[in-house]
């Protein structure tokens, strides 16, 4: 017995076969790490270049106060992420509460009364359907304002239906939208080769159109970002991908100038814009976190690929398969009962280096239809690049697993969310 596994079977007391199971797992897939391993070199790399193109220095690190003008960290860090997302323009910023947050600028931002928006990626994320005003109150969404909303479903093969997107276009249509992540869906994220063809394709029907896509949880899984592809608009958040668990808080818009420029308008004020907000010292986080965020993609990506194989090895249905190409760091597994889905939530936690005592339980969490379960003990609160695991408590109980701020630590977290269920009695070996 090697040392790693006396640990964890001994003190920490996880039950021998679910090491054995997660450790045979490990070998099968090492194949498909080396190939990740490429990807990361590239965007570390990538993400130096730019940093000392813009002679990054510690100058940038400084505090300013008030109304933050003249803020020459902030100014900085919006260079780079532009740089590094192979963009015009970037917003960066602190104010941007989480990812949902950074999308409702840029749709707000961007849109107009009489505009119409399409999402050609089926049912957006759950709590963009009361920006949207397809769920809710309405209260200041985009259909109070008077913009219109299609949906485009894709196609039996999880894939964007071009044929059924270029029907819904008409005259009025301002804006297609794709979502690359899965959110709470059971289908493989959107690849970059597929954004890139779909917007070919909506600039050949009508070139005026803007194509937009939610980058969350897709940041450095590709040697391209979705703005080196035809995006003209994306958005995320920094407690994901980008922020390298060190953003404390904030989001990021990129894209074309003009485009950023109305969001940062959106975001301040007409007149204003993106030459007042201050950073609140936190441009060293942004920019270490953005420094690190190759690696700690990978590791997360990595945990990713041993989760899927895991429970594929033991019958359950996953989503994406082990050997399927990735764009988002999300593994879906479809555990088929309320308990299972409790059971490993309840492990995740557990693996957590804050809050392990903590046994979460389902609640009605603002935004969602459902009551979601939500396991994340992370340094940074709700930061989904930590290791975390959550999903709706309905039928069929999907979890969807994410994160890890290394891959030892995204295993570990496989390993405790199978020893819970193993010892919950959810699975009989």
């Amino acid at each position: 017995m090697d040392n790693t596994t006396e640990l964890l079977t001994g003190s920490m007391g996880i039950s021998p076969v679910a090491v054995d199971i997660v450790n045979k797992a490990e070998n099968e897939v090492s194949a498909q790490f080396e190939k990740l391993n490429d990807i990361t070199a590239y965007n570390q790399y990538k993400v130096l270049k730019a940093m000392q193109k813009y002679r990054l220095s510690d100058t940038h690190f400084s505090w300013n106060t008030g109304y933050g003008y003249d803020d020459a960290g902030r100014e900085i860090t919006e260079k780079i992420f532009a740089e590094v997302f192979g963009a015009q323009s970037a917003l960066v910023r602190t104010q941007i509460v989480n990812g949902t947050h950074a999308l409702s600028l840029a749709l707000s931002g961007v849109l107009r009364p009489g505009d119409e928006m399409i999402y050609c990626t089926g049912r957006p994320y759950d709590t963009l359907e009361e920006v949207i005003g397809i769920r809710g109150e309405g209260m200041g969404s985009l259909r109070e304002f008077g913009i219109k909303y299609k949906q485009v479903e894709l196609d039996p093969d999880g894939h964007i239906d071009q044929a059924a997107l270029k029907e819904a276009i008409n005259e009025n249509t301002a804006m297609v939208c794709m979502q690359r992540a899965t959110g709470y869906g059971w289908r493989p994220a959107v690849t970059i080769n597929e954004i890139e063809r779909t917007c070919a394709f909506v600039k050949s029907i009508d070139p005026k159109i803007i194509c937009m896509a939610d980058n969350c949880y897709g940041e450095f899984l590709a040697v391209k970002e979705p703005t080196q592809t035809g995006i003209d608009i994306m958005a995320g958040s920094l407690i994901k991908n980008p922020g390298g668990g060190l953003a404390l808080s904030g989001g990021y818009v990129a894209g074309r100038k003009d485009l950023v420029e109305k969001v940062a308008y959106r975001l301040t004020c007409p007149g204003i814009g993106d030459e007042c907000g201050l950073t609140f010292g936190q441009t060293r986080n942004m920019l270490q976190g953005l420094f690190m965020a190759p690696k700690v993609v990978n590791g997360a990506l990595k945990g990713a690929v041993l989760c899927g194989k895991v429970f594929e090895t033991l019958g359950y249905e996953v989503c994406p398969a082990p050997d399927e190409e990735r764009s988002d760091i999300i593994q879906a597994v479809k555990l088929r009962t309320p308990e299972a889905l409790v059971a490993f939530c309840r492990g995740v936690q557990k693996a957590a280096p804050v809050d392990s005592f903590v046994i979460p339980e389902p609640w009605d969490m603002p935004g969602y239809d459902d009551q979601v379960i939500m396991a994340a003990g992370a340094f940074v609160q709700g930061s989904s690049i930590e290791l975390s695991a959550d999903g709706p408590m309905r039928d069929p109980y999907n979890v969807y697993f994410q994160g890890g701020l290394t891959y030892e630590y995204s295993k570990f977290g496989v390993l405790m969310a199978l020893d819970s269920m193993i010892k919950e009695g959810c699975i009989k070996l």
